[in-house]
This record gives C-alpha cells, structure tokens and sequence, in this order.
C-alpha cells in the first residue's frame, strides 16, 4: 500500500495524535491520503467503521471517495462507513435527534426555489431578484449563526433591513411547516450539540475519527460542527488548500484555517507540494501567479513529469471569434495528437459564456457536455413530482400541498385555497389537517370540500403506504393515480410534452432503483432528494468536451484545457476590482491553470458588448502574472505571411498525418 505513496503522504496517513491539517496543492493526492487513512484506521489501528467519517463538499466526492476506499479493501467498502456531505451528515443528525430540534422525523427539507417563496410571499414583494437577493442574506446571517434578533442591529442598508424584517417570520413559517432549509441542516446540530451535552456526547462517541475534504469551503457554522464533534480529543484529519478556497461568496470563510491553529495548538501541518497532475511549466504559472496573494501557509507545488508544452495565450477579435477559433483549434489539435474529445475541457468565468462555445462546437460537430448549468431538479416537471412527494412525507408542508393539489389541477382553484388558508391560518394548523377538521365546512362550499378531501384521502393512504412498500411500485402509482403524462399532453405542444415526460420516466425510474440498491423506502430517499444537485445520469464513457464554470471544475482534471474570456471586468470580475477583492479572483485563476496535465491555451477578446454598445477590453492581470514563460500571440502577428520553408513544413507534416491516418 504505502509503495505508492510518498513520504508527507505517509506522514499524514499514519499522525494519529492529535489534531492534523494536511495542505494539499492542487494536484497532489489529497483523495489518496483520506481514503489511505481509512483503511489505516480500519485495518492497522482496529478502529470500527462504524466509528468513522469522511466528510465531502459534493455527493459525486463523497461516491467517488466511497469507490476508492472499496477497491482498496477488497472490492466493497467496510459496513457502517460514513462517507457523506456536510449536509447529509446534518439530515441524519436532525432526523435521529428530531424531538430535540423540535421537529417530527418527517421533516421536508426546502430547496432555494421554495425559500424564496417563502421570503416573497413574508416581504409582500412580487419581484423574485429582491426576495432572492434577502433569501440570500438570510442564509449568510445563518451560515454564520447570527439569529433574527442580531441580524437587525447588523443590518446596514435597506435590502439587509429588509431581509432582517422577514428573518424572523421565515424561521416561524419552516416550523409552522415542520421544514428546514439547507443553512439548518448545519445550525440546529451545531445549537443541539451546544445545548445538550448527553446529545454531544453520544455523537462524540459515535464518529470517534473524523476526515474532513476541501476543508478551505467550510463556512464558520460548519467549522463549529467539526468542532463539537471532535471534542476535546481533536481526533480529525482536515484536508484543505488555502489556494483554492473560491467560494467565499458562498459563505465558505478561509479564516477557518488560521481559527485551526488558534483553537488547537497541538495541530499538525503536513505539506503536499509533489503534483501528480501538471507538466512543470503550467506549475510554474500557477506557482508564479498565487504568489501575489497573501499567504497564510508557504507552499511550492513541483513535479516530476516534464517541461511540457509552452502556455499560449492568443487575443481573439471578439466572443464569436474567440468560440470559434477555439473550436477550430481543439478540433486541429485532436486530429494532431490522437486524443478522445474527453481529454479537452474549455473553462470561463460565468455561464452566460458559454452560448457561443456551444454554438461554435455543434457547428463543427464536436460532442461535448455542460455543467454548471441548471440542475435537473429544478425543472418544472420534477418539482411537480417532488411536491407531491413530499407531502406523502409530511403533511404539513403547505408549499408541497399546494403546488401537489394543483398539477395537474383538480378542480381546486385559488378561491377555494385561499378560503382553505384562512381557515388554517385561524386553527394554526396545516392545509392538509384543516381539510378534516369540522369548522372547514364553514368557510369551504360542500364541492370544494369534497374536491380538497378527496385529495387529502388519497394522500393519507400513500402515506401509510410509504414506510411499508417499494419506493418503485409507489412511484408508477402516484403517476397513474394522477394522470400526470395526460396532464402535460394537453398543456403543452407534443415536442415538449415528450421531452417532460421523458425527464419525469428517467427520474421515477432512478429513483426506484436508487430505492433498491440502497435498501431506502419513499420517505427516505424523499428526504435526500434535495440534497442531490445533479442525478447521477453522466455517462462516464461519453465521449465529449466538458465546458464547465471554474467553480464547477474545482476538483477536475483533463489533459488540454483551453481557459476563454480571460479579461479585465471578467476574470476577475468587475464587482471584485470594484470591491477590492482580488485574491479570490486569482485563486479562481489558479484553479483554472492546474486543471491542465499536458497543454493550457488562455483567450481573451479585443472587444466585447455591453448592451448596445461595443467596449475595447484589456487582457486580464493574470497572464502577465504568469510570468515570463508564456507564449503570447496577438491578432496581427499571427496573421502574418509565413516564410515558403515553414509553409513547405507544414504541409508536409499534414500530410504525414494524413497517410498515418489512411494507413
């Protein structure tokens, strides 16, 4: 085992005393050194499995992660391992210690959509960028544990006033619905373990050795629950890159690594500088570009693998020159070297980028895949379906109710939801329990009332249903029961009625074979479907360019990487210069460059549009803080005659290639 592995890996893998941080560069095995230690635990050191958690920031981390301790012990992960999200860690907490959170175990868990509902509907603001900009300051106070109270003397300017004004109300509709938002499945461990010490210790014992990935992401409420969790003892491994912490706007807090050595004196730093992923000059830019960051920690990544190709940066004439200059390169370059289009990833700053590139890659047929983009959770049809599945969890979620008793319509309308609500409103009581209570036949005509019962009938069985039947055959019989295919056949034109209806067969389908694999019924694989950002449907064997944001390919790795748009106002970004925030704009650079292994080419445009109007631009800080060893072409250099030798060169190499290729 240890044959593979180098000596600072090895140190890290085996330090058991005490509180350990392990900095690891991009690049440099840090997935190696968690799934090793767990096996070390396991296996040298006799610790159950049961007693131990890896801790990711993503569940495609957390599945690779699980992959990996697999193949190392024998083809099937050790029983009672957790490896999960921070989140899915928080869902398994508030469910076990629900009475404590007051809260029933059937909690519905709200995504970012039905939050800012939520906040609208309480601020009485029709406009969706208002209640999601006040959501958003919501769940900054509660990431880092400000309560309603504080938040309005915090409160600075008339958006976080507003925010401050519904903070309170919003935590009160989530009870009255027996919901949570994503920040609680962090904040109510962290105030159950403040509060309760027999609760704190029964976990404390639980997880007795904790792993924590990207530990550079975690927000301060997060750091309090590695905290309370680890206990006096300080038995955890974090594992972290103050160089690619870029989700600050997120909440994430870098400060979380000097709070480390603060709060733990006894903590152990081990290093990780060798990479494993990049040719040395693309190391060299990445080395020579973070350096003008201030440092918390002193690191030099280095490599073994060769010079590697120069890094070339080219001027393009403007966004649909740079897409398709860009297309036609990869393309070349792929004739060139005999690479699978997998091999190539095209980077930038912001979705909005990526239209052109699309365009340009159908145009000369080459296959790619998006992410980044919308998840397939928050397409309309699948929130449909989630609605109802959530009420067949809990019943008092009045969100799930009312968006389920309305697609397909059942003859219920606004009048009759709304007479509903009062009435609800007035007993403190749910939608679904107020349909059943005898005062309802006040205020509700006996057809609506029949209508809402019906519905609420039909709801209780699939409840009792639920915890006792396969998830799969449940699922065919909600679909049926409701006439959901009809539904979108007569509300939308066929082509996008195939298309819904295709994604609702995909997910239902998913979902009940995610039901067997993991032994789950309906309840429970409803309370993580909001935890799931993306449905496992990649292919692994596709074929296709990946285009991604930079903060979608943290993590990532591919053999030529081509970074577009890199200018002044775009990377970085026009708000950061504004604001003076620098530094994470050029670890999101740092990010960008150590993605590439063998070859990275960097774009930017001469001129762009700002609305109407067409603005000159300048190439980005960044390249020229590369520094020297970079291979810069402008537009009219590269338009230049080329000499009869060189044009003779090449056309002879082209034909090489083509006889190779026929032979």
């Amino acid at each position: 085992m240890s044959a593979q592995l180098n000596e600072p890996q090895r140190e890290a893998i085996r330090h058991l005393d005490g509180p350990c941080l392990v900095l690891a560069g991009a690049g440099s095995g840090k997935t190696r050194v968690i799934t090793h230690k767990i096996a070390h635990l396991v296996e040298r050191c006799g610790i159950s499995p049961a007693n131990i958690a890896a801790i990711t920031f993503t569940n495609k981390a957390a599945k690779e992660m699980q992959e990996r301790v697999a193949h190392l012990m024998g083809g099937r992960a050790p029983a009672g391992l957790t490896v999960c999200t921070f989140h899915a860690l928080g869902v398994r907490i508030v469910r076990q210690e629900a009475a404590h959170c007051g809260l029933k175990p059937q909690f519905s868990i709200l995504d970012a959509a039905d939050t800012v509902q939520i906040v609208a509907d309480i601020a009485r603001d029709a406009d969706k960028g208002i209640a999601k900009q006040m959501q958003w300051q919501i769940s900054s106070w509660k990431n880092a544990m400000i309560p309603p109270e504080e938040a309005v003397k915090l409160a600075d300017n008339e958006l976080s006033a507003a925010a401050a004004s519904a903070y309170a109300e919003y935590e009160r509709t989530l009870r009255a619905y027996q919901a949570v938002d994503f920040d609680d499945l962090i904040a109510l461990p962290v105030r159950l373990f403040e509060d309760h010490a027999e609760v704190r210790e029964r976990w404390q014992n639980r997880l007795r050795y904790l792993l924590i990935d990207e530990y550079q992401d975690t927000n301060r409420a997060q750091y309090r629950l590695m905290r309370l969790l680890a206990g006096v003892r300080g038995a955890f491994t974090a594992v972290g890159d103050d160089d690619q912490a870029i989700y600050a706007w997120r909440g994430a807090d870098v400060e979380n690594l000097r709070l480390l050595q603060q709060d733990y004196p006894r903590l152990r730093v081990i290093k990780l500088e060798q990479n494993y992923r990049s040719s040395r000059r693309i190391l060299t830019a990445a080395n020579t570009l973070i350096a003008h960051n201030e440092k918390l920690f002193d690191k030099r990544l280095w490599s073994e693998h060769g010079a590697g190709e120069q890094i070339a940066v080219t001027a393009c004439r403007d966004p649909e020159h740079e897409a398709e200059s860009v297309a036609m390169k990869l393309a070349a370059h792929r004739f060139e070297h005999r690479t699978r289009y997998a091999d190539y990833a095209i980077l930038y700053r912001g979705n909005h980028q990526a239209r052109l590139v699309e365009q340009q890659l159908r145009n000369h047929k080459i296959p790619y895949v998006i992410s980044g983009g919308q998840s397939f959770f928050d397409k309309a049809e699948i929130r449909d379906l989630i609605a109802w599945l959530r009420l067949l969890v809990n019943g008092d979620d009045d969100l799930a109710f009312i968006r389920a008793i309305t697609t397909p319509r059942r003859g219920v309308g606004a009048a009759t939801l709304e007479a509903l609500g009062r009435y609800a409103g007035a007993r403190h009581a749910s939608l679904f329990a107020a349909a059943f209570e005898e005062g309802a036949a006040e205020h509700l005509n006996a057809r609506q009332l029949e209508l809402v019962q019906q519905f609420a009938r039909f709801i209780g069985d699939m409840q009792f249903r639920a915890p006792r039947e396969p998830a799969a055959r449940l699922l065919e019989e909600l679909l049926t029961a409701t006439g959901y295919e009809r539904w979108l056949f007569e509300h939308h034109d066929p082509r996008e009625a195939e298309s819904k209806w295709s994604n609702v067969r995909d997910f239902v389908g998913w979902l009940g074979r995610k039901g067997e694999e993991d032994g789950k019924n309906l309840v429970e694989l409803t309370q993580t479907i909001a935890l799931i950002s993306m449905l496992d449907k990649e292919d692994p064997d596709f074929d296709g360019v990946q285009l991604a944001t930079l903060h979608a390919s943290k993590g990532l790795e591919f053999g030529h990487v081509f970074l577009v748009g890199v200018e002044e106002g775009l990377l970085p970004h026009q708000s950061s210069i504004d604001e003076d925030k620098i530094e994470e704009e050029r670890r999101l650079m740092y990010v960008g460059i150590t993605r590439a292994q063998r070859s990275l080419t960097i774009t930017w445009c001469e001129r762009r549009k700002a609305g109407r109007d067409t603005r000159a631009c300048e190439p980005s800080r960044f390249i020229e803080e590369m520094g020297e060893d970079v291979r810069i072409t402008d537009r009219k250099s590269r338009n230049a005659p080329v000499s009869k030798e060189e044009g003779r060169a090449r056309l002879a190499g082209l034909m090489a290639m083509f006889e190779a290729k026929g032979s």
